[in-house]
């Protein structure tokens, strides 16, 4: 029996044919994907969220990003913004089928101007500028960015922070955050609007404003001050306050949702505008080691309560957490050291398409070129510092206390001072120990990873958490109930300890649901006054709590951004049931 198309589907194919026909004219039939093999990498995030998509289009100026926008609205499509897709819980990727429109994913990685302005003081990043990239252009200038190496991961977008309000590593100056952005949001009656509080005096229609910015056609008279912040001036003093039941910073964190910044792809963002901050000359890195957490609660409470200079950074790392980074981690921590960071994005990017080509060879195992690389390691000579590894065999918890010069003084003094009667100990690291000791925690973010690719028989899959802990937290270190730990393999804890931000890889054994442990866990973590997720955004793994979800139906009253992010509705203005 032949089942001929109804009118409304035969209808709905004529407009989708449309769109993509229109979104060929804006960006060239290059950039529009269709295919679902070619598809795959934009339509599922790295370790959560995978869904369907009308198509993958890519922009390669502000303009044309502005046109596929116009017409995808017109539409009456899905628009799902996406940077590098870096993402840990599926915020930029969609989440199954059950959408009652088709989406459309528009990807920024072609946009990657940046603009210094204010002497290197400040900056304008467009879509596709990425950590490292801004990192590199400000170098020279004697200025960085908000987050560095090691406190962001390998090819992470700039708005991907910023939308996100990620966190970071360095305890001064608090999550990504600005008030100045260019930005398009749809209102409740469907209108299409530009938006510019990046300061920039511009006149003109939108395609022109576009223009100006992207091509940095404007003068330091057009650029306006005071006009609102470009990074979170108060942090540093808000997490000095240790006696405050509530974390530092956190993703969802009301104080600082605010337009763009934690937006999480409910409007359109076209530039950003943010402070860049001098390169610390000559720091001192101390590596502490104890197995006593009391003593890293004593040292945490009067560093940031009584010192004069806010170390850099404070960075812990669990014993196991550093024995699997030792070994599952070992070629990201040699290919950083020997070749930068700026060629590992293309190494990645490679990476991802050999995947794809063994993985359409059935003969090879899975995930071939992880076990390639990862035999690939074990030819090298052991990477880590001596002093390093006789403390991991000494102490089950490690801190890195990395501090300014003009605080250098002010840490060894309190540190000698504390450890003449203490069980733990420190010491100074060499220039060359303090840089392997930071690229070895930052090698702990993806070990796991790896563990899971090699393991596959054994290895369910990954139950990664980012917590962040009130401020008055004493208790820090995690007890789990029997029946939550029976099914774990392994546990890796690390984080950014001073600002009491945590990160925990649970490797999970085969024959467990991940999932149904995740949510137990949760409750776990209410009890302990914990919010999560701390930095990677709540995606669709996470529920958005009533200011999350406020901030989201206020930029997009129509949900025709992103819908469903943090379990919220996918359907046209957040109704509950599809529309027939």
């Amino acid at each position: 029996m032949v089942t001929w198309p109804s009118a409304a589907s035969l209808h709905a194919q004529q407009n989708s044919d449309s769109l993509i026909s229109q979104l060929n004219q804006i960006v060239g039939n290059k950039y529009v994907l269709t295919d679902e093999e070619h598809t795959k990498q934009y339509r599922t995030g790295i370790r959560f969220g995978c869904g369907k998509a009308l198509a993958v289009v890519r922009p390669g100026s502000l303009v044309e990003q502005w046109q596929v926008l116009k017409a995808c609205i017109n539409a009456g499509v899905i628009v799902l913004s996406q940077a590098s897709n870096t993402g840990l819980t599926g915020g930029s990727t969609p989440d199954g089928d059950d959408y009652d429109r088709d989406i459309v994913i528009v990807s920024m990685t072609r946009m990657k101007t940046i603009h210094v302005i204010q002497q290197g003081k400040q900056v304008i990043c467009l879509p596709g500028s990425t950590l490292d990239q801004l990192e590199t252009i400000l170098r020279p200038l004697g200025r960085e960015p908000h987050s560095v190496i090691g406190s962001s991961c390998i090819g992470a977008s700039v708005f991907g922070g910023i939308c996100n309000n990620s966190g970071g590593a360095l305890v001064r100056r608090g999550p990504a955050y600005t008030q100045m952005s260019l930005f398009a949001q749809v209102d409740s009656q469907g209108e299409l609007h530009l938006v510019n509080h990046l300061g920039i005096s511009l006149t003109g229609l939108e395609e022109d404003v576009l223009q100006r910015i992207e091509q940095g056609d404007f003068s330091d008279a057009d650029i306006e001050n005071n006009q609102g912040n470009c990074s979170d001036h108060d942090y540093e003093s808000y997490v000095r306050q240790i006696d405050e039941n509530t974390p530092a910073r956190f993703n969802a964190d009301p104080h600082r949702l605010y337009e763009s910044s934690g937006s999480a792809g409910k409007v359109m963002v076209f530039a950003v505008r943010l402070d860049t901050f001098p390169i610390e000359k000559d720091p001192q890195v101390f590596y502490i080691g104890t197995n006593d957490p009391q003593e890293l609660t004593d040292i945490r409470r009067y560093i940031l309560s009584t010192f004069e200079q806010l170390p850099i950074s404070g960075e812990y790392l669990h014993r196991v957490a550093f024995n699997v980074a030792e070994k599952y981690g070992k070629d990201t921590f040699l290919m950083i050291h020997y070749l930068g960071t700026s060629r590992l994005p293309r190494l990645f990017a490679l990476k991802a398409k050999m995947d794809n080509i063994f993985t359409k060879l059935r003969i090879f195992p899975s995930n071939f070129t992880d076990r390639i690389m990862q035999f690939a390691s074990t030819l090298f000579p052991n990477h880590l510092p001596p002093r390093m590894r006789e403390y991991r065999d000494k102490f089950e918890h490690h801190l890195l206390l990395k501090v300014s010069a003009e605080g250098k003084e002010e840490a060894r003094n309190f540190l000698s001072s504390y450890f003449s009667h203490k069980s733990g100990d420190f010491f100074e690291c060499t220039k060359e120990e303090g840089t392997k000791a930071f690229l070895h925690r930052f090698a702990a973010a993806g070990a796991a990873n790896r563990y899971r690719a090699v393991h596959t028989r054994t290895v369910e899959n990954i139950l990664a958490l980012d917590i962040a802990l009130p401020r008055n937290t004493q208790q820090w270190c995690e007890t789990l109930p029997r029946e939550i730990e029976k099914p774990i393999l392994l546990k890796l804890y690390y984080g950014h300890f001073l600002c009491h931000v945590f990160h925990q890889d649970y490797i999970v054994s085969k024959g467990h649901d991940c999932l149904e442990l995740e949510h137990k866990m949760w409750k776990l973590l209410d009890n302990r006054g914990a919010e999560y997720p701390a930095e990677h955004n709540v995606g669709h793994l996470y529920f958005a709590k009533a200011a999350l979800k406020n901030h989201y139906q206020t930029l997009d009253p129509c949900n025709c951004f992103n819908p469903g992010i943090g379990h919220t509705s996918k359907y046209r203005h957040y109704h509950e049931h599809a529309e027939e």
